[in-house]
């Protein structure tokens, strides 16, 4: 297993992590799963059934006030071990390559990653939610409650991978 970049994928000069940061971003809380290794997650959260934790910071619990009505959140996340130089990239199944803008890949100059969960429970300051695909200990951005009507856009495309070259596979790297 390698990071080296596929033929045809562009890194930056430099890694964005090494710049000055543009804003006051602090963690909430950790994700709690049950994989340690990027190549174990699931490609995608919505396909994974384990059930995992979400531990908010205490002086953060007073936000889930309201939570437990909800059946579904939206959860931002910090990718915290993606590179952050790939900005076109070359996936497993396509033989074309993308700009990482126009993918849902964690290699990315901010490693900000999203997830539609389903709450599960709560107690206290941890929830239980089915849908996740990051690691163990995971840093917490965010939650927001996720609305079916303004949150789901039935027709919503990307045209690229509608016509991927190699829609059965899957990269060994992940």
């Amino acid at each position: 297993m390698t990071d080296a970049p596929r033929p045809g994928e562009l890194a930056l000069s430099r890694d964005p992590g090494s710049l000055k940061p543009d804003a006051g971003l602090v963690f909430i809380g950790r994700i709690k799963t049950p994989w340690t290794d990027r190549h174990a997650c699931p490609r995608s959260g919505g396909g994974s059934e384990e059930i995992c934790e979400i531990t908010l910071e205490a002086d953060y619990e007073p936000g889930l006030q309201s939570i437990d009505s909800c059946s579904h959140l939206i959860v931002l996340y910090w990718m915290h071990e993606a590179r952050r130089d790939l900005i076109v990239q070359s996936p497993a199944f396509d033989s074309t390559t993308h700009g990482c803008f126009a993918l849902r890949t964690p290699i990315r100059p901010n490693p900000v990653s999203l997830s539609v969960v389903e709450l599960i429970g709560r107690e206290g300051s941890v929830l239980k939610v089915r849908g996740l695909d990051c690691l163990d200990g995971t840093p917490l951005i965010d939650i927001k409650p996720y609305f079916a009507k303004n949150d789901s856009v039935p027709e919503a495309r990307v045209g690229w991978h509608e016509h991927r070259t190699h829609p059965e596979r899957r990269s060994p790297d992940l």
